[in-house]
């Protein structure tokens, strides 16, 4: 399959890129070589293969929840730059301004 110069620009304004003429070109030659590779492999019939195959049987590595105790408040707060009141103290993230899409 073959795309188009106009298929190439139209999926880049979707993705919001801003592409160079050769940027554009360069595109469309891979997603076309991309797309012929797929063609390919549509062309063999998986009708006898589950959805859901898998070439190695997937297990889960799970461990058993053990109850420990927990570090000391002060010592989790030692690590920390700033702490208050038993707390981590960061700078704000958000203002007021950036909140309703003025600058930081």
């Amino acid at each position: 399959m073959s795309l188009t110069t106009a298929d190439v620009e139209h999926v880049a304004n979707l993705a919001r890129l801003g592409l160079s003429v050769d940027e554009t070109e360069l595109l469309r030659s891979q997603l076309s070589s991309i797309l012929e590779h797929i063609e390919v492999l549509q062309q063999l019939d998986t009708g006898r293969i589950p959805p859901t195959a898998q070439v190695n049987s997937l297990t889960n590595v799970l461990r058993d929840d053990v109850v420990q105790q927990s570090l000391p408040q002060i010592v989790v707060l030692s690590n920390a730059p700033q702490s208050r009141d038993g707390f981590f103290e960061v700078r704000a993230v958000m203002t007021e301004d950036t909140a309703e899409g003025g600058s930081a």
